[in-house]
């Protein structure tokens, strides 16, 4: 079997479901562990390894992290894909190395979701809108934030708070207590 029908056979028998909750986003998505969590058992079938690899590419203005999955099979060939991810080192509520590790786990997802043809319609990066809908569906009402301290963890978590304000109406003194974390 050559390695591109082992990489045929693996995309296809291949499910990985989104087993985690984003409870701010009221979404399920998946890791990158869960993929590879997902694809251990073909593994040994197919006479196949898979790796990821990282590589800052870029540090000025905005780091740049380079995840490369591959498919190797036990006569050394290889076929690999890859996701470029920009550290955001202006989020706030998190430090330099949860930034770096944000964005790495984030490129590896991607790297393998390329190499193993994951749809990004299914995932919720994808369908999440944010509360953005498009012109040609009829926007709900923004509903008022009840909750001011769940949108204050969220943010000390690293989510932004032009996502709150996408989905929620803001006090004038809920978006200033926002602001100044």
């Amino acid at each position: 079997m050559t390695i591109n029908h082992k990489l045929a056979t693996l995309q296809t028998k291949f499910k990985s479901k989104k087993s985690r909750f984003n409870s701010f986003g009221k979404y399920y998505f998946r890791s990158a562990e869960d993929i590879l969590e997902s694809i251990k058992p073909y593994l040994l079938e197919l006479g196949v390894a898979v790796t990821i690899n990282e590589e800052l590419i870029e540090t000025s203005p905005m780091p740049i992290i380079k995840s490369t999955a591959k498919l190797i099979d036990k006569d050394g060939m290889e076929l690999e894909a890859v996701a470029i991810v920009g550290v955001d080192l202006n989020q706030k509520g998190m430090q330099t190395p949860q930034q770096f590790g944000s964005a790495s786990s984030y490129a590896k997802k991607y790297a393998l979701g390329n190499l193993l043809l994951i749809d990004d319609t299914q995932d919720s990066d994808a369908t999440n809108d944010h509360g953005k809908k498009s012109s040609a569906f009829k926007a709900k009402p923004k509903q008022a934030l009840a909750d001011v301290q769940k949108a204050i963890d969220y943010i000390k978590a690293g989510g932004k708070i032009d996502a709150i304000k996408a989905k929620y109406q803001l006090t004038s003194e809920q978006e200033q207590k926002l602001t100044t974390l």
